[in-house]
């Protein structure tokens, strides 16, 4: 009997009768609506949790290939980043007791430790009473719980006002005042601290003058692009000294990566721009002492540019096959083949139409990175005997494997000019093995590039020859500086607070350079690169 039938029997009047019944069928409704609810709201939650679980594997997932070349875009993780963050904050919203909110307890949270040289300010919370709620006595401390949390000022302007007092003695009539300290910019307005932010702002944060000067605005301060473009000019003027010294001691390495990236200059008339070439250079990562990067703006990508940088530096030099290096290597400067470039030919066939002949070549790749990662902290004499006992053999076999594999490969197919690019260079390519201090890629050069090139969309050309000349000296200390693990804005104004007085017997110090504790490598002599 239902609860209809039971009501029918009960000694109750037609009206009240059909009362309790109309409240009985609305109560039922309400049942019914709230189960509904509720499977909607577990739907709901299996939904974002199976996208937040998919989310976390495209971003942390191992992969047994890196199938994803090294310099895509992070734009593609930041995204996964704010998406994971959205669908959790949903989460935490449609069920509160994933935040801890239903115990009054807070959701303990796991964060990297913020570094110990930055400044603290403590702020204590103490409770509203220490008087014990149930008896009255007073509390005592037990511990403490410590939250550290990250917080920024930005850039604020502020004003240094020098004032020198002048003396005079009226019997001898002489007048003292203390000498105005010297300066990069005479008479200028702005202070090192003012030069150093413009400076990486526009070449390390890729921020354009107009930027900059809306920036300054918001502060109530004026500072015109015109002037700081100035001020750019002469900085780039008084550094230029530093940057001849980097050159000099680059060519003292006995390994050099080289490569180029382009970017437009305007021309001058036309109102057009035309292409011209960022050149790059920098030490190798197992050489001796601190690591060097050096930047050449060129008008052109002709291999005379690189002729001249190097002049008669002698060693191994990293490149890519760019025909532009070919006529630079003899007896005294030997080739380095780049063996992520040979990869990237069998990748980008796998990521077309993945067959079991470019899976087994990228297999062949994955092992000798292997092993190179598993000897990357080792000295240079155990990485060379490691790579002797290793290395050569499994090289030797891939070889063998690439010439069985180019018997079948059909004529002008991507398969056989991926095939003949690595055989080719394979003398090259190999070549790293026969020491423990040689590169296996050129992917150090193409990671101090990387900034320039997202840069680019920023800054659009580089007006003149010169300007480009300009930043490519810039870029030379303060991406020198980034590689040495230094911060460029800190060791820039201390720089250009020191450069007016400093003397050029002891110009070395200024370098942004840090001292190497790796392991010296007996080379023949270098020769040096010709400022």
């Amino acid at each position: 009997m239902n609860l209809n039938e039971e009501i029918s029997v009960l000694d109750l009047s037609a009206g009240t009768r059909k009362r309790v019944q109309s409240i009985l069928g609305r109560l039922v409704k309400d049942v019914a609506e709230s189960r509904q609810r509720e499977v909607l709201k577990d739907a709901h939650i299996q939904r974002l949790t199976a996208e937040l679980m998919r989310l976390k594997r495209l971003k942390f997932a191992q992969s047994r290939e890196a199938f994803r070349a090294a310099g895509q875009l992070d734009l593609f993780d930041e995204t996964l980043g704010m998406d994971q963050g959205e669908i959790e904050a949903h989460i935490e919203a449609v069920v509160p007791e994933a935040t801890g909110e239903d115990t009054g307890k807070r959701k303990p949270v796991r964060r990297k430790t913020l570094p110990p040289e930055l400044p603290r300010e403590e702020y204590r919370h103490e409770p509203e009473s220490c008087q014990c709620g149930q008896c009255g006595k007073g509390m005592v401390q037990i511990g403490e719980e410590v939250t550290e949390l990250l917080d920024i000022t930005p850039a604020k302007f502020f004003v240094q006002k020098h004032i020198y007092p002048q003396y005079a003695c009226r019997d001898c009539e002489i007048l003292e005042v203390a000498p105005v300290a010297p300066a990069i910019i005479d008479r200028g307005l702005a202070t090192p601290g003012l030069l150093a932010w413009v400076m990486t702002a526009k070449y390390v944060d890729h921020l354009p003058l107009y930027r900059l000067e809306q920036i300054a605005a918001r502060s109530g301060v004026e500072l015109a692009r015109s002037t700081m473009a100035d001020w750019v000019g002469r900085v780039g003027v008084a550094l230029q000294p530093l940057v001849e010294r980097l050159r000099e001691k680059l060519g003292e390495r006995q390994v050099i990566h080289a490569d180029e990236t382009p970017v437009r200059q305007l021309d001058p008339g036309s109102g057009k721009t035309r292409r011209a070439y960022l050149w790059a250079y920098c030490s190798a990562e197992w050489d001796e002492g601190p690591p060097i990067l050096v930047f050449d703006y060129q008008e052109s990508r002709q291999g005379i540019h690189a002729r001249n940088f190097l002049g008669k530096w002698n060693g191994y030099l990293m490149v890519d096959d760019y025909a532009g290096y070919k006529a630079l290597f003899g007896p005294a400067l030997t080739e380095l083949g780049c063996m992520a470039h040979a990869r990237r030919k069998f990748f980008d066939l796998h990521a077309e139409q993945p067959r079991p002949v470019t899976e087994q070549a990228l297999t062949w790749f994955a092992k000798l990175y292997e092993g190179e990662r598993e000897w990357q902290d080792l000295s240079v004499e155990e990485r060379a005997r490691k790579r002797q006992e290793w290395t050569v053999p499994l090289l030797e076999k891939f070889h063998h494997w690439l010439l069985q594999q180019r018997k079948t490969a059909a004529p002008g197919s991507g398969l056989s000019k991926a095939l003949d690019y690595t055989l080719k260079r394979w003398e090259a390519l190999a070549r790293y093995a026969t020491q423990g201090n040689l590169p296996m890629d050129n992917n150090r050069i193409e990671n101090a590039i990387r900034p320039i090139a997202i840069g680019k969309k920023n800054w659009l050309f580089a007006g003149s020859a010169l300007a480009g000349v300009r930043a490519a000296s810039i870029q030379t200390l303060l991406g020198t500086a980034r590689m040495n693990g230094l911060e460029p804005y800190q060791w820039l104004k201390e720089t250009l607070e020191k450069l007016p007085t400093w003397p050029n017997s002891r110009l070395n110090e200024l370098l942004p350079l840090v001292r190497s504790e790796k392991v010296t490598v007996t080379q023949p002599q270098a020769g040096v690169i010709s400022p």
